[in-house]
């Protein structure tokens, strides 16, 4: 069973939004590193990044497809469609992150990372708008 603030739309969102909110300024102060030529600072801060999308944002992509996905396809059958598509982009943010891992250590800091990193916040955006208009009735 999911916990509470994943059925409630503010709660939920204000998760979405902190989640978010944090990969901006984790990946505005990276690239404001790489600006100031500080490149060891830059990779820790990449380093970092990596970790938020992992223990922040994917984890609760894994705690919404174990649970909270579940039960909406349960009560809500009709929304199965819906809920496979967010799984995708669920999906989709690992793929990115994972490509980030290997593409930092075969090229460092490259322009294709900083897109990559600059992109799952664009798939992350678009998935909350969608989850959130989607699986809530406001």
């Amino acid at each position: 069973m999911s916990g509470p603030a994943l059925r409630q739309l503010h709660a939920h969102r204000a998760i979405h939004e902190g989640g978010l909110s944090g990969a901006v300024t984790k990946t505005r102060d990276m690239m404001d590193y790489l600006r100031q030529g500080e490149l060891e600072t830059a990779n820790l801060a990449a380093d970092d990044l990596i970790d938020y999308w992992k223990t922040r944002v994917i984890s609760h992509a894994d705690a919404e497809e174990s649970g909270f996905y579940k039960e909406i396809a349960q009560e809500n059958p009709q929304l199965q469609e819906a809920i496979t598509k967010l799984t995708r982009d669920h999906d989709l943010l690992r793929i990115i992150v994972k490509d980030i891992e290997e593409l930092r250590a075969d090229e460092g800091l490259s322009p294709s990372v900083l897109h990559k990193f600059h992109a799952l916040k664009v798939v992350n955006a678009i998935h909350s708008r969608d989850e959130e208009r989607l699986l809530f009735a406001e």
